[in-house]
């Protein structure tokens, strides 16, 4: 049984992990895993494994997506998760492409000031802090919608794997020891959540204790027996409503009943033969990523050499002008219905771009032209290919690390805050980096913006690799790097994703620039075109997997920036 050799799996990597936990992401990073039948690339070893077991009973890729992802709700509790949200893109060996929107939703009692003072300020941060910043949650809806759709394995036995995680424990690694100790002081504002991250005396969890999660497992008991239903109705959901009502929420039971996921058609582009299929919005990765790729696809990346100053540069100057049309035009399109999505995505439009771009300097970055509202870069992101060549890309969040930081009483999981993810301050947009355009304003029942960029790349029909990451809005610049170093610069996918990495999102007017990706010569070449450069530690974490198409052989990284992260495959 799967739950079996995971509990034995457990057993011999607890003295791995404390040893990843102690690893700081290195250039060299670590090396992709190969195999014949699947690869799993996630945030957790242990996640990866419950994938890959899945994959080894006979499941497909949407039903490894769907045990990896509960198994993530107990292992990876910065991101992974049941209280939060986010999107799955499947492509098939069969040509057959679709997505899986689980973006969570404004309350039904939210309104577009609700986090105004009379001032017209946000007031005390409050559409990212406490308990009105959460949304609606998502997840469990799209695991099942998808599983209904694509999956062949029994849900049960997708579920249970979690359930004993949860229930027999997990070893606390150094990763979770640094993150418990971190966000102590947040925990401790919540009875409920103190009682889920600290000892019964109210102490830490030392790496190598066993870490069990028991109101967890009853809650996923209850969606292994009824689905959805056991989360948004029933038991589950009034444990929800009642905390929402006694401590000044505005989520009820009528928010979690009216909640639905969403099947949607997968945004598509093209980039030098290959085909680019992504999420369309609420997700703004899909469009932006394909508006990128097509601006680029002008230029001869190759020729100008890996992160070269000229490459930079032209990456740079797309960048910034893909993030002004970001923030510009796209929101949910269930409330907005004149996106210019074709337009953004034309071959056309890139042109007009491409000749905006010179070649001896950089562009401003007129507030004007919009800014952009802060995101989270606390998300997880996982990549599976089955037996068959199926492939599952998927991106979910709670938005900050542990989100809101509240446990639900009872229930033992995690609240997102994604409120912060609507533009809080209507018709507010200045160089600070508000927004106030109304595509993405708060409205009752409506999806919130994301970048979250879950991507598969497909030759002639046939999915070649998958890859995403979590990293806010360094998500889809991530995203698009792991796409260039693989058709550009003939990297293998482990290449791909730990080779350094930049980001500009329009405004501030900043590049964030990994250690790691510029060389002193370089950096002075590229400071010589006027950019002006953030020095960061790591931008992402991505997971990827490639199929080659003339051996038949699978691989997969999980990126080092990651510290528990893994691969696994047979």
């Amino acid at each position: 049984m799967i739950q079996n050799r995971v509990r034995h799996f457990i057993a011999a990597v607890v003295t791995t992990l404390l040893v990843l936990g102690s690893i700081h992401a290195g250039a060299a990073g670590r090396v992709a895993v190969r195999g014949y039948n699947g690869v799993v690339a996630s945030s957790s070893t242990i996640a990866s494994e419950v994938g890959i077991e899945v994959l080894r009973d006979g499941g497909n890729a949407v039903d490894a997506a769907i045990a990896t992802a509960f198994a993530l709700a107990v292992t990876w509790p910065t991101a992974g998760n049941i209280g939060g949200g986010g999107f799955l893109v499947y492509y098939g060996a069969d040509g057959f492409a679709t997505t899986f929107d689980f973006r969570e939703k404004a309350p039904l009692a939210a309104t577009a000031d609700m986090y105004q003072d009379a001032d017209g300020n946000v007031k005390d941060n409050s559409n990212h802090e406490g308990i009105l910043a959460v949304g609606v949650p998502g997840t469990v809806a799209g695991l099942q919608l998808a599983h209904q759709r694509l999956g062949s394995r029994k849900w049960k036995d997708l579920v249970e794997p979690a359930i004993r995680l949860a229930s027999d424990g997990i070893p606390i690694s150094w990763k979770l020891h640094d993150d418990f100790k971190r966000s102590k002081a947040r925990f401790d504002r919540y009875p409920s959540s103190a009682k889920v991250f600290s000892k019964r005396d109210g102490s830490l969890y030392e790496p190598g204790d066993t870490w069990v999660q028991k109101d967890l497992a009853a809650t996923l008991r209850r969606i292994q027996k009824d689905g959805r239903d056991g989360f948004y109705k029933g038991r589950t959901a009034q444990l929800i409503a009642d905390f929402m009502a006694a401590n000044g929420g505005i989520i009820t039971l009528e928010d979690l009943r009216a909640y639905e996921a969403v099947e949607r058609e997968p945004v598509r582009g093209s980039y030098r033969g290959y085909e680019i299929v992504s999420m369309p919005p609420p997700s703004s990765g899909g469009v932006v990523l394909v508006e990128m790729l097509n601006i680029l696809e002008g230029f001869d990346l190759k020729a100008m050499g890996h992160n070269s100053a000229a490459y930079l540069h032209v990456l740079t100057e797309t960048m910034r002008r893909a993030y002004a049309d970001r923030a510009n035009y796209l929101g949910d399109p269930d409330f907005n219905e004149d996106m210019p999505l074709d337009r953004l995505m034309s071959k056309e439009y890139a042109e007009v771009l491409r000749r905006s771009i010179s070649m001896t300097g950089k562009s401003p970055s007129d507030p004007a032209r919009f800014a952009q509202v802060y995101e989270s870069d606390q998300t997880t992101h996982f990549s599976i290919v089955d037996k068959d060549g199926n492939m599952v890309s998927l991106t979910y969040t709670l938005e900050w690390g542990y989100g809101s930081h509240i446990v639900v009483e009872g229930a033992g999981f995690l609240l997102n805050n994604e409120m912060g993810d609507f533009n809080a301050q209507p018709g507010v947009t200045d160089e600070r980096g508000r927004i106030g355009t109304e595509a993405n304003l708060i409205r009752p029942g409506q999806r919130m913006l994301s970048s979250m960029t879950p991507t598969i790349v497909a030759k002639d029909g046939v999915p070649v690799f998958a890859t995403g990451t979590p990293g806010g809005k360094t998500i889809i610049n991530s995203t698009l790097q792991t796409i260039l170093n693989v058709i550009d610069h003939g990297m293998s996918i482990a290449e791909s994703i730990e080779a350094g990495r930049i980001h500009h999102q329009w405004l501030p007017d900043v590049t964030a620039v990994e250690t790691r990706a510029m060389s002193p010569d370089t950096r002075s070449i590229y400071e010589g075109y006027g950019h002006t450069i953030r020095d960061v530690g790591s931008i992402g974490a991505a997971m990827g997997v490639y199929r080659d198409l003339e051996t038949g052989v699978y691989s997969g990284a999980a990126d080092s920036r990651a510290e528990d992260g893994g691969a696994a495959s047979y």
